[in-house]
């Protein structure tokens, strides 16, 4: 026996099997990594994040889009179709001009075209903002083939408060950002590009960074998360040469702009004790953190509506009150 386990080729064999078992788990990782990023982050054809009802819809997601149908119904005669060229890319919007001085821009998440932003304008409308909903690149009518979790698309929430400021002479803005969308908006705010109008941002479910949530994704889903979540990060960066682990985390001190976070103390992706460091690392001087009890992650309106509302109106009326430039 043993001049058999001591024999060259038999060593030679058991390495060959170890080498090719560590060489298939790899291949395996790769493609699995893989897919999860394409599923997660590119669009695969026109039906893909398109302005359609999607059919899967989340059955507690459904009267967000319903109710927030019914107001943009409810408010055709205002509505203009907006369209500029940023990137090389053709996006489109939807301004409801109610002829106020101060517009909301509501920046919608990963899969959600302006329809979906249709449900948050709502308290803005309210409280004597126009209303821009956009089409993020990839999304509804705009072109783009990959969601770049707000690196991008901060470009674009610059190039859209230009289009805004040159055509409907609006030089008061406040950014809403949900999930995906409160990246862009704190990387637009930290771009030395981005006009000085924007006079407060809210944000919903704003994570650190997009692999903090991609690995708690993963966890739900009793996936590995050693390798998996540095493999899902490199067809990240080979496709938009960003980083998923670089975030609102890193720059949010240098944003000064003031600030209303919305969070859930059940949100599983952006877990609360990231939003409370968010929060504290923030450099605006005027910022308030409204807690949530319960809420599922960029589902609070739903779960509360007047106290989001309320929210939202206090920051508009007191805590950024329009000023005329």
């Amino acid at each position: 026996m043993i001049e058999i386990i001591t024999h060259p080729v038999f060593i030679g064999v058991v390495i060959f099997l170890a080498a090719s078992g560590i060489f298939m788990m790899a291949l395996t990782y790769i493609v699995a990594s893989y897919f999860v990023y394409v599923r997660t982050l590119r669009k695969e054809n026109s039906e893909t994040w398109s302005r359609e009802l999607p059919a899967d819809i989340d059955p507690e997601q459904k009267p967000m889009y319903t109710e927030g149908q019914a107001w943009s119904d409810a408010h055709i005669e205002y509505k203009h179709d907006v369209h500029i060229i940023n990137d090389g890319l053709n996006l489109y919007g939807e301004y409801y001009d109610f002829g106020k001085p101060r517009c909301a821009i509501i920046l919608s998440g990963r899969t959600e075209c302006l329809k979906y932003g249709y449900y948050f304008a709502i308290p803005y409308a309210e409280n004597g903002c126009n209303i821009l909903v956009i089409d993020p690149r990839g999304h509804g009518l705009s072109d783009g083939r990959f969601n770049t979790v707000g690196f991008e698309e901060s470009k674009d929430v610059i190039a859209w408060i230009k289009f805004m400021e040159e055509t409907y002479d609006i030089h008061s803005f406040v950014l809403h950002g949900i999930c995906i969308g409160a990246a862009g908006g704190m990387f637009a705010l930290a771009n030395p590009d981005c006009p000085k109008v924007i006079d407060g941002i809210v944000t919903e479910g704003m994570f650190p960074n997009f692999a903090e949530s991609v690995k708690n994704h993963l966890i739900e889903r009793k996936r590995p998360v050693f390798i998996m979540l540095d493999l899902i990060n490199m067809w990240m960066k080979h496709y938009t040469g960003h980083s998923m682990k670089y975030g609102p985390m890193d720059i949010i001190s240098e944003v000064h702009t003031p600030l209303l976070m919305l969070h859930s103390k059940e949100d599983l992706y952006s877990t609360p004790e990231y939003a409370q460091i968010l929060f504290d690392r923030s450099g605006a001087e005027k910022k308030k953190l409204v807690w949530f009890e319960h809420g599922r992650h960029s589902m609070l309106r739903i779960t509360e509506t007047p106290r989001y509302d309320e929210a939202i109106a206090e920051f508009l009326t007191e805590t950024i009150p329009y000023i005329e430039k």
